[in-house]
Order: structure tokens, then sequence, then C-alpha cells
């Protein structure tokens, strides 16, 4: 009996095992998600998606391809040309956008694109981003309104942790786009052809060994420099690259890198730089990176953005805490900080909050959460997103969820009201949405689409 028993386990485990190589050989695989979380999914070889995402292209680009009829966008003055908005704050001011989603929106266009967790930045009717093709990082430039091709600058880098590729968003100024790999290839190209005027490899001149999960800030155009976060020793922590020639300005600080990307802001009257590293955040001079100010603040995967709030005033959250901050100048113009308040009611990971009327918005957690800016109290907490991400545009919430799911939330601090949610793109999602001219740009690791908002002025 125990041995027909054992035979009968044995021949279960056997059967098991053939059924997982057959699974595995098709692509299932454990994935991870935010917060940790496991889950099962079919992915496909790197090889096998870059040749798939190049017959789309091909075939975008072959002459009998008629491009479906599009709306009319107005060509305006380049808006959303950093990480988050030309603000860095994630929130869409351009002009008004619908909210009469119905149940589901159409999709202006849906195609593939390669690896990577970089988002888009939106300059001269041109929608750029950085993504992963086979065993090269490509940075591309798309037609806004139909989603083709116009470019590709493509480099040997592959960086593979909870997904393949590089994860810093692109940053757009007068004519150039600055595209930072997740290796640490740092170049500046031409907006207009896709043509390397520069390049440096932005570990490799600071001495800084890699982070876990990759180089992941953002570059930041301030001035005539372009800022980066290597995160080395001896003043190689942030460093300022002039912006035309790529030759290093100045370097400041000797902290690990953090995955937050730096902003530039007046606080208390003071034009500076404003970036965590991985054990505290700081106020830099734009002109030599001069420390004006500091907070400790250390976590381990510091991702999201700090968020200014008032004059004086910026939030920061983490995983597991978060705070509001006021910066006051002394007697001889020292800048200092003090803690106002501090709650554990909105952790962000990696997303980041925004700011509407005097109250916070962010996903503690997974769930969205409204929080009062002036005093922290928990105003509503409802809705899971998973580690998704937000933007802000005519007082809604547009939530991109982890799950590829865009959903519309009113910014009302009253109660957590979701208007309509629909699955837009397939595949784990943790980049953050773009807008521009009324276009809402939307990808993920497998799928990018883009969505027209634009409100009628009729």
């Amino acid at each position: 009996m125990l041995r027909q028993l054992a035979r009968r386990v044995l021949l279960l485990l056997a059967g098991l095992a053939v059924i997982g190589g057959i699974l595995y050989a098709a692509g299932l695989r454990i994935v991870q998600y935010g917060g940790g979380g496991l889950g099962f999914a079919f992915t496909k070889t790197l090889e096998k998606r870059a040749a798939e995402i190049e017959k789309h292209r091909e075939a975008q680009r072959a002459p009998a391809t008629a491009e479906k009829s599009a709306p009319a966008v107005v060509r305006a003055s380049p808006y959303w040309t950093s990480f988050r908005g030309s603000d860095r704050d994630g929130h869409y001011r351009q002009r008004p956008v619908r909210t009469d989603w119905g149940s589901a929106l159409t999709p202006l266009w849906k195609q593939p694109v390669g690896g990577g967790f970089a988002s888009f930045v939106v300059a001269e009717g041109l929608a750029f981003t950085i993504e992963q093709r086979g065993v090269r990082e490509v940075a591309a430039a798309y037609d806004l309104v139909t989603g083709r091709e116009r470019w590709t600058s493509a480099w040997d880098a592959l960086f593979q942790e909870n997904g393949d590729g590089p994860r810093a968003t692109p940053a757009w100024h007068d004519g150039r786009l600055y595209v930072l790999g997740a290796t640490g290839e740092f170049r500046a190209l031409d907006a207009a052809t896709g043509r390397t005027l520069w390049r440096t490899d932005i570990l490799a001149d600071a001495g800084a060994a890699n982070l876990e999960f990759g180089t992941s800030a953002s570059p930041l155009v301030v001035d005539n420099t372009v800022v980066v976060l290597p995160g080395g020793a001896n003043g190689q922590s942030v460093v300022a690259y002039d912006r035309q020639s790529g030759t290093r300005v100045w370097g400041a600080l000797d902290d690990r890198a953090s995955y937050s990307s730096p902003v530039l802001v007046t606080l208390a009257g003071v034009r500076q730089i404003l970036t965590f590293t991985a054990t505290r955040l700081v106020g830099l001079s734009p002109e030599n990176g001069t420390l004006l100010w500091e907070v400790p603040w250390r976590t381990a995967n510091q991702a999201s953005q700090p968020l200014i709030t008032g004059p004086d005033r910026v939030f920061i959250s983490t995983a597991t805490d978060a705070a509001m901050l006021q910066l006051t100048a002394g007697a001889g113009g020292q800048l200092a900080a003090r803690e106002l308040w501090r709650t554990n009611r909105m952790n962000n990971n990696f997303s980041s909050s925004v700011l509407h009327d005097g109250f916070i918005y962010g996903l503690d957690g997974t769930i969205l959460a409204c929080i009062d800016a002036s005093t922290g109290e928990l105003k509503w907490k409802g809705g899971r997103y998973g580690s998704g991400q937000i933007i802000l545009a005519s007082g809604h919430l547009i939530v991109l969820t982890e799950q590829g799911e865009l959903a519309l939330v009113r910014a009302d601090p009253t109660a957590h009201q979701e208007i309509t949610r629909f699955p837009a793109i397939e595949g784990k999602t943790w980049n953050h949405p773009a807008m521009s001219d009324g276009i809402l740009l939307i990808r993920n690791i497998e799928e990018m689409a883009a969505f027209d908002l634009a409100k009628s002025t009729k």
C-alpha cells in the first residue's frame, strides 16, 4: 500500500515537473510586483520581443501604410519636457481635459514597446522615451498623434532587475534630448534626428558602483548644465555637466545615490536643486552644488519625488513614513528645515503624490489616499491600484494602475470617488504617464498607447 502511494506521488511529481518544464519553455515566469508581491506571467525572450518590435516598425515604415485619421493637435510650445512634467510635480496645466470617459477610452494608437520603466517627455510634436530592445538600450522618438517611430539611437547595454531595461525618463531642452541608461550611459541627442552630440558614462566618471535596481534618476536641466546622480564618493554624488559640450562643471557630496530624481525649486526664497540621496534630503546651489541645507532621511529604496506644497514647505514620503518640512532662513542667510508633522498614512513606494487645493493625493502603499497638507490628517483612503502612478489634470486624478488600467478619480477631499476604470495596456506597469497637447501617453514593459483627452473649446 505504501509502495503504491509512493509510486503515485512520484508519478504526480514527475508529471508536475514535465508540465512545469513545458510552461517554463513557453515563457511562464515568476514576476515581482510592487510591495514585494509575486505572481506568474508569460514572458518573451529579449530576442523575440526585439524581433516583434522591429517587425511592427517595418510595417509602420512601409510606403503602403496609410496613417489613420487623427485629431488636429495644436503644436504649442514644448510643455511636458521633463519627468512628471516640466515642474516635475505630476500636474498637467496646459489646457482643460475631458472627464467624460464613459466606460472606456478608445486609443489614438497602441503598439509594442521595448522593456524598461521610463516615461515619456514631449516636445515639438514628438514623444521621446528610452527602452530595451534585445541587448541594446534604445532612445526613440515617436509622432505624438500617430505613434509612428521617427528615429532611434541605440547602444549596447542590458540591465536586468525586476524587469529588463532602462529606468530613467529622458529630459528635453532647447532641441536636445538627454538620455540616461540603467548602467550609466549618458547621451545628448539632437531631438529632431537622434544624432549623438556627446556621451559619457556617469558611473565611470564618478568612480561609482551601480545601484541594486539600476541608475534611475532622470537628468535635470538647470541653466547651462544638466544634473545627474551617479552617487560617487569624493564630491561625485551629484554631478553637473555642461549641456552643450558634456564637460563636467561641478560635483557635490559623497553620498550613495537614490532612485528619486532631482528637481529645481524655489524654497524660502532661495532657488535650489532639491534631491534625495540614500541617506538624506538636500538642497544644493544650482551654480556650484554647494550644500544649502539637509535633513536626514534614510531609506533603502527612495524613489518617490519631494512635493512642494507652499513657498517654504516640502512634503516627503517613503514606503514607511512621510513628513512635511518647513524651510527657513536664519540671520546669516543659512537655510534650515524643521518638521511640521509626520504621518504613516501616505507612504509612497515608488509612486509620487500630487497637490490640489491644499490636499495631497497619492498611493499609500497600493491604496489611494487623501491627506490635509496643513496637518497630515487622513481625509479618506480607498481603491486598490497596485504600485501605479498618478497625474493631476482638471481637478481629477488620472491613475495608471500596476495592472495597466486607467482610472479617473475626482480630486475631492470629502470622499474617494472613482468615476471609471478600464484595461488600457497589458503587462506590469510601473511607468509614469505623460501628457501634452491634451494627449495622454502611457507605457509599460510591453505596450505603449495614446489617448486624446483634449477638451473641445467650441
